[in-house]
């Protein structure tokens, strides 16, 4: 029987943990303070703070969580991009950036009306920069209490919500009344499209593998998730935002050097092929996909395709799915522009813009991001 990579680093990895246990080394440990918004959301007196609590557990591109509020009028909340959070390679025109955050003004809306607040938004109340996102707001935010605000029905599954980068379980199909059920989680304003269709299922996949192949084979592109890689919970609990490797298995492997910044570099070394396996069997496993579509790719959009992108999620994690984005065809470096036009012809046949991508299937629960605390992405006034 054939053993991939990625199952002999694990095999490989479980032996240096049993050695390294042996010998007392705590290889258990996890980035406990990374974690801990997760259990601080919902416990803030001040309902823009216990709306924001939620809100920065959004989902966003490489977890860059790339935003800042402003909370110094009372009853207002203004969201700034932060600008040392940008992704210039493979999100050159911030198009990514402000997809998430949409995600994030879209999950404050739902906490806010848990409590019984009204959250009334302006986009770009300062004009916006299409090529660039600049120091001026995302968004103003003006929270109102209402009597009869009705919450949103898709808000219980926010602490739940996972973007699932594990393989799906290939034995289980996604039944095609689910693509209904999704598609009334998006906006009105929001173009949806799906299909668990065998066909374009495997079409997808290839598609899907290759622009992502495009993207770690392109020098620039993967060192710029390199540069974001938080190896083991020290640094993950110092720096949570970037790609975590924390648990066991990646502690142990960096202990002992075998897995590092400068090993997933050589194309040569186990780490940079077992993480090459490791990432197609997620595009390779996907037991249908979803995607978003809006006629112009203004950030009005954007942002507007972010507010259905978390919609979608959540009501992927009611289904009990696990949905994972696939946005390397969708990006707008040179290198993916054949693999870029090739998904905008397929997916958006009568014109428009692709805003998301995703996979979607059965897989097992994976652990909550790691994310900044509020106090932290709170402006200096």
């Amino acid at each position: 029987m054939s053993i991939t990579r990625r199952k002999t680093l694990a095999l490989l990895g479980g032996g240096i943990i049993t050695a390294a246990a042996a010998s007392g080394y705590a290889v258990t440990r996890t980035p406990d303070q990374a974690t801990l918004p997760w259990q601080l959301a919902g416990t803030y007196d001040d309902p823009r703070k216990q709306a924001l609590s939620y809100a920065l557990l959004a989902p966003n591109p490489h977890n860059r969580q790339p935003w800042t509020v402003d909370l110094s009028v009372d009853n207002e909340v203004t969201l700034f991009a932060d600008l040392e959070k940008l992704l210039p390679e493979t999100d050159p025109m911030n198009r990514q950036i402000t997809v998430g955050l949409g995600c994030f003004l879209e999950v404050m809306r739902m906490a806010a009306a848990q409590d019984g607040y009204r959250v009334d938004l302006t986009l770009f109340p300062d004009g916006q920069n299409h090529e660039q996102l600049d120091t001026r707001p995302i968004a103003h935010a003006v929270f109102t209490k209402e009597t009869g605000q009705k919450p949103d029905h898709l808000f219980q599954h926010v602490m739940s919500r996972r973007s699932n980068k594990e393989p799906f379980d290939t034995t289980r199909p996604v039944a095609p009344h689910a693509l209904a059920q999704l598609e009334n989680a998006v906006s009105a304003d929001v173009q949806f499209g799906g299909s668990v269709d065998a066909q374009d299922i495997a079409e997808l996949r290839e598609l899907t593998h290759v622009a992502l192949k495009i993207e770690v084979e392109t020098p620039r592109t993967y060192q710029e998730s390199v540069d974001l890689f938080r190896i083991g919970h020290r640094e993950v609990n110092a720096n949570p935002d970037g790609i975590d490797f924390s648990g066991p298995l990646f502690e142990t492997l960096h202990l002992t050097g075998m897995f590092s910044r400068e090993t997933a570099k050589d194309t040569s070394s186990t780490a940079y092929k077992s993480g090459l396996d490791a990432v197609f069997a997620n595009t390779d496993t996907a037991m249908g996909h979803v995607w978003l579509v809006t006629n112009t790719n203004s950030r009005v959009d954007q942002i507007k395709a972010g507010q259905s992108w978390i919609r979608l999620n959540l009501a992927t994690t009611a289904l009990g799915l696990g949905l994972q984005p696939l946005s390397q065809a969708l990006q707008e470096y040179p290198e993916v522009g054949t693999e870029y036009q090739a998904v905008h012809n397929r997916l958006a046949p009568n014109g428009g813009t692709v805003q998301m991508l995703g996979r979607i299937g059965y897989g097992r629960q994976v652990a909550p991001s790691p994310r900044w605390p509020l106090e932290a992405k709170l402006a200096q006034t």
